[in-house]
């Protein structure tokens, strides 16, 4: 993209300065944008035009701070402090009699150019010698520049109703223009500091900020602050969303991978199976729709450079019991903090749920390996096919400072579907060990009916894993309604685009085999009063009964932790018997400890786990005495680390909502309905180049993202931008509250005094 600024003062053409070069370049077939700012609306105030120019469409619709190439309309406004910011190999193009020479000292190393525009102006007559227009003027000089043509300039001029006069000036400009690159370095330029004194509006300087003090007679004033997201609130993992969709949508996509890594090893993971209530808090969706956050953080996990890694420094070492998301995030995060981490997994390779209980179209394994592999690069050691009892927790404690036990779910809960007898346990599967058995390629469901009894993601997962092995019919019987159903809605309208079917208010009584298969006897259920899950308790109708052909039953009821493992008090008993007492504390989290049940709430648990373990150790990098030698059990979710207190959560009544336009969310590609089907392949292709487009519909709630309507819009001209912020003069600020009624974000308030 290239970037112009014009400075000039009012009269002089500027802004329709900006639009003919914009023109030009659009009858190029380019993207241009062309707008101005002006300060008091008066003959000679300052203004300033800018011009953007693209091979792609231009959203940017910010002030440009750091201008490729800077115009100067008015000789008065040429000193060194103009150039501040402007592109050190860009050009300047000035309005003065002086030759590209005479500015040598004042502008060093740079490409200067200089025509006087004033003179040209006023012998062809446009405007007066008091006040020349010089736009046209001058966009000879920058046509020849910038590399455009004499016919270009002339259809740029008809083309926004110029001729005559200023066609002839153009012609003059564009052949008289002097260019020079100037010796010496730009860096030497030192900036001349603006006079401090407040002119009048009888000086020279018509364009500086009012001279009247406001005093005490304001009664109210403009304060910033900053909101909390509700998507960020709403994020199990902990993740600034608002912070990494922000960087994508100012295009520094590493930056956004910098902000995600803060809280998540997992970014490319979560941006596929996360059930994202990020997206269902997104005040957005109450305007058109909410952003497509999982989409975003997939775009930024598969996109960006990932960063290097620092190797650990500290001597204690920390053992991890389990490698699902809740232990893989610990262990990155106790890693980053510079421990030396050894995890053990009892399958033969790391990911635990993520690669045992996800079907490849959801979770690519190649995507998994890598986020696991850039969690090893930390230093840490893996240990596979290394399944740990109270035995072995023991002797963990012996030899590390800190054990995190974070083995999941292990245990599948069941329901008795026999008829006083064994249940036929040949035809019903449990959801985790046949997704497994899916991904080891043990299973066949080819031409078989397959009845799934569930409403999570391990149901929906199953059922359409069982359609891809050839089943020949695949329902899914849920106790309550669809509108129940804690699998992600983008799932289940999955599963039902590819042909699975939807029993709901449905609730299995018992199995029978019969001749050519078997027979699932349902009852139709009513929805009572809400139990203590919030939902509507399922009631099974006493008469309206029903049978479901079929010929394999998955059970996806949920899961248990095993609570094997874990002893009462520092003494550790096997079957009656003392193994030992522990040496080191022990923490459990993720869903051993909490039963969240999403990754996302894993990665969190996990996150904070990192975080209580650091805090166990004495700030010296010694471990802590173990003269009791008792066993200390921490759930990690119920010490929370200490931490300033959130602010609140932004709503939509604290946006302005009439200041944004409607957007339509972008989806991405996907596979067709009729051809996933029959593939495991990955479903989704992600946004591809429409990431940058969909990060730009975010409101940014509460949260500045610098779109500078405050300063833009100030009447007064009291609000300026600082290194690292605003700054209100409330010597001079009047309290109109014109800033806080253009801030869409609500982060610009007024405050009575």
């Amino acid at each position: 993209m290239l970037e112009i600024t014009i400075q000039g003062r009012g009269g002089q053409g500027g802004v329709t300065l900006a639009k003919l070069i914009a023109t030009a370049y659009f009858l190029r077939g380019q993207f241009s944008q062309a707008f101005g700012v002006y300060a008091a609306e008066r003959s000679g105030a300052p203004v300033q035009a800018y011009v953007r120019i693209d091979d792609q469409a231009i959203t940017n619709t910010n002030q440009i701070r750091e201008p490729d190439h800077l115009i100067v309309l008015d000789p008065t406004l040429i000193a060194p402090a103009i150039a501040i910011g402007a592109d050190p190999g860009g050009w300047l193009i000035l309005n003065t009699p002086n030759d590209p020479a005479h500015w040598a000292e004042t502008f060093a190393g740079r490409r200067v150019a200089t025509i006087d525009a004033t003179a040209i102006a006023v012998r062809h007559g446009l405007g007066t010698r008091a006040v020349p227009i010089v736009n046209t003027t001058m966009l000879g000089a920058v046509a020849r520049v910038f590399g455009l043509s004499e016919p270009e300039v002339e259809a740029a001029l008809a083309d926004l109703g110029f001729e005559g006069p200023n066609l002839d000036a153009a012609r003059e400009a564009f052949r008289s223009v002097a260019t020079e690159q100037l010796g010496g370095s730009a860096a030497a330029v030192i900036p001349i500091q603006p006079p401090q004194k407040i002119p009048s509006l009888f000086d020279e300087d018509l364009g500086g900020p009012p001279r009247i003090r406001t005093g005490s007679w304001a009664t109210r004033r403009p304060q910033r602050r900053t909101l909390t997201p509700p998507c960020n609130h709403s994020c199990p993992a902990g993740n600034d969303v608002q912070g990494f969709i922000d960087a994508i949508a100012k295009e520094t996509i590493d930056d956004a991978l910098a902000i995600l890594l803060e809280t998540s090893p997992l970014p490319g993971v979560c941006g596929r199976v996360c059930p994202a209530p990020c997206m269902q808090s997104c005040n957005r969706a109450g305007f058109d729709e909410g952003i497509n956050v999982r989409e975003l953080e997939r775009h930024v996990a598969d996109r960006a450079t990932w960063p290097d890694v620092i190797p650990p420094h500290r001597l204690q070492r920390i053992a991890v019991v389990g490698s699902g998301p809740a232990g893989l995030s610990a262990t990155y995060h106790l890693a980053r903090l510079g421990y030396q981490v050894s995890i053990f997994e009892a399958d033969d390779a790391l990911g635990g749920v993520l690669r045992n209980g996800i079907p490849d179209y959801r979770l690519p394994r190649e995507v998994l390996d890598r986020e696991l592999g850039f969690i090893l690069m930390h230093g840490v050691t893996a240990y596979t096919d290394a399944p740990i009892d109270r035995r072995a927790l023991l002797e963990l404690t012996e030899h590390y400072s800190a054990v995190f036990v974070a083995t999941g779910l292990q245990s599948s809960r069941s329901m008795h579907l026999g008829n006083g007898g064994e249940q036929p346990a040949d035809i019903i599967h449990q959801g985790i060990a046949f997704l497994d058995g899916v991904h080891r390629g043990a299973v066949s469901m080819k031409g078989k009916r397959v009845a799934v009894v569930g409403g999570g993601n391990t149901a929906i997962d199953a059922a359409r894993s069982a359609l891809r092995l050839g089943a020949s019919d695949v329902r899914i019987l849920y106790r309550r309604s669809r509108a129940e159903m804690p699998a992600i809605a983008d799932e289940i309208d999955a599963a039902l685009e590819e042909g699975v079917k939807l029993d709901e208010l449905t609730l299995p009584l018992k199995l029978e085999r019969v001749a050519g298969g078997a027979e699932l006897h349902c009852a139709r259920v009513i929805l009572g009063e809400p139990d203590e899950s919030g939902r509507r308790r399922p009631v099974p109708s006493p008469t309206d009964r029903f049978i479901v052909a079929c010929d394999e039953v998955v059970l996806a009821l949920g899961q248990e932790p095993d609570l094997s493992i874990l002893r009462e008090g520092a003494e550790i008993h096997q079957d009656g018997r003392l193994l030992g007492v522990a040496s080191a504390p022990v923490f459990l989290g993720g869903d051993f400890a909490t039963n969240s049940g999403t990754v996302a709430a894993a990665i969190g648990s996990g996150r904070r786990a990192a975080v209580h373990i650091h805090y166990a150790l004495d700030d010296s990098g010694e471990e802590k005495k173990r003269s009791s030698r008792r066993l200390r059990l921490t759930r990690a979710n119920e010490m929370p680390a200490p931490q300033a207190e959130e602010p609140r959560v932004a709503t939509r009544d604290d946006l302005r909502l009439a200041l944004f336009n409607p957007a339509a969310r972008r989806r991405g590609r996907a596979m067709p309905p009729e051809e996933r089907r029959h593939s495991f392949a990955e479903v989704h292709f992600g946004l591809e180049d429409d990431a940058r487009s969909e990060a730009q519909r975010c409101f940014s709630c509460g949260v500045c993202n610098d779109c500078e309507r405050c300063i833009t819009c100030c009447p007064e001209g009291v609000l300026t931008r600082e290194t690292g912020g605003y700054l209100f003069n409330y010597d001079y600020c009047k309290g109109c509250g014109i800033c806080a009624s253009q801030c869409a974000r609500g982060v610009v308030v007024m405050s009575e005094l």
